[in-house]
């Protein structure tokens, strides 16, 4: 095992397109960080760079205390797991595991022993014989997997290795990954477009953008304090409502305009945002978590922490109901949330004649809502978010927003 470090690494092909930048990362012996952003943000030619599968245009890899930038893929001493598996079709499983072995000319003995006790920890024992073309996906990854662990590799290079799996074996997949991984206790750098893998596999999560890291911090460091718009609206599902807002009153009475309506600020809001203060009378961004909204038919309320609209759809989830509603305030438009919208597939942001903006709230399942219904909408504004309206950075302690790094 090992510590991986990126410093400063850059990627620029020969055409002039740049893939990656000044993308700095250490990653501690032993932890899971995973790479997380839309596709083509970059995440997948970093990891190809620290693999040496990619050349690196600017910077340093260092893998252990050896800068890798001039050592080639198969001299690195890491495993790669790709999304296709890459298996040989012609071989049996065991095979398949025990081909790097096979190269490396190990004695059949060892490779033998390494290959089941691969086999065993996998739960693929049973398999060793049959051809690839008789297994499942998960069946298949799991043995992509075993032929990166038979190699003892000081770091495990995953790429979207489940993206080829059906929702429910791909939730089977991420806690068998997650057991393997604390098990092994191997440095692993994990790349996925899947925000909910990021967030339930690693210690780390890494949030890209346009070749850019936004910010990297614990995943509840993430979803409670994004550094920015972006990173505000890719984390979360369903994601995080963000609405033009008015932040009026006073110091000791500060409000929020919404289009028309108005929210108290609670006292421990301001405090903990005391940059807020000097934000009165501006225009802001203000982010809401759909599970920060409740029907207020049942929780007490009172006018100045609750928005009335209609309910445009309810969505029966079971374990809750997902209500769309709208408020007439102007939708958010900036590089982020166009880069977000084209992410999701629903790039029309800014388009409608009149002011508004489509929000989402993940009510309880007692909830009597039904389409059409008007809805009074309870809104937790203990937990607002705000974000500077030119610069898209969350508004903390100063204007500049929380830093992108954590101190981990």
């Amino acid at each position: 095992m090992a510590e991986v470090a990126l410093k400063g690494v850059g990627k620029v092909y020969p055409d002039g397109t740049r893939a990656v930048t000044g993308l700095s990362l250490d990653i501690a012996d032993g932890e899971f960080l995973v790479l997380v952003g839309p596709s083509g943000c970059g995440k997948t030619t970093a990891l190809r760079m620290v693999a040496g599968l990619e050349e690196i245009s600017e910077g340093e890899v260092v893998i252990g205390e050896r800068t890798v930038n001039r050592v080639p893929s198969r001299d690195r001493d890491v495993a790669m797991v790709f999304q296709s598996y890459a298996l040989y079709p012609h071989l049996s499983v065991r095979d398949n595991i025990g081909f790097g072995l096979s190269l490396r000319k190990l004695p059949k003995a060892e490779i033998r022993a390494k290959v089941d006790r691969a086999a065993e920890i996998l739960g693929l024992t049973e398999h060793l014989s049959r051809k690839p073309r008789n297994l499942s996906g998960g069946q298949r990854q799991r043995v992509a997997m075993g032929r990166a662990i038979v190699r003892e590799p000081q770091a495990f290079l995953m790429d979207e290795p489940l993206s080829n799996l059906d929702a429910k074996l791909r939730v089977q997949m991420r806690a068998e990954i997650a057991r393997l991984q604390r098990d092994l206790g191997v440095t692993t750098i994990y790349v996925t477009h899947d925000q909910t893998e990021a967030m339930t596999l690693g210690d780390r999560v890494a949030v890209m953008k346009k070749g850019e890291l936004q910010q990297v911090a614990p995943p509840q460091e993430l979803y409670d304090r994004p550094a920015n718009l972006f990173v505000a609206g890719f984390i979360g599902s369903p994601a995080m409502n963000l609405i033009q807002g008015t932040l009026t009153g006073d110091a000791d009475n500060p409000l929020l305009e919404i289009g028309g309506q108005t929210l108290a600020l609670p006292g421990e809001l301001m405090a903990a945002r005391p940059a807020l203060a000097a934000r009165l009378g501006s225009d802001v961004v203000v982010g809401v978590r759909p599970e920060d909204m409740e029907d207020a038919e049942l929780v007490e309320t009172h006018d100045l922490a609750s928005l009335t609209s209609t309910a445009d759809l309810v969505e029966a989830m079971g374990s809750d109901v997902l209500v769309h509603f709208a408020v007439e305030a102007a939708q958010v438009v900036t590089e982020d949330t166009k880069e977000l919208a084209r992410d999701a597939g629903t790039d029309v942001l800014g388009r409608l004649e009149a002011p508004r903006t489509d929000l989402v709230a993940r009510f309880s399942p007692r909830t009597r809502v039904k389409v059409g219904d008007p809805v009074t909408i309870h809104v937790d504004t203990g937990r607002l978010h705000f974000f500077d309206i030119e610069t898209g950075a969350s508004i903390w302690e100063s204007a500049a927003g929380s830093p992108k790094e954590d101190s981990a």
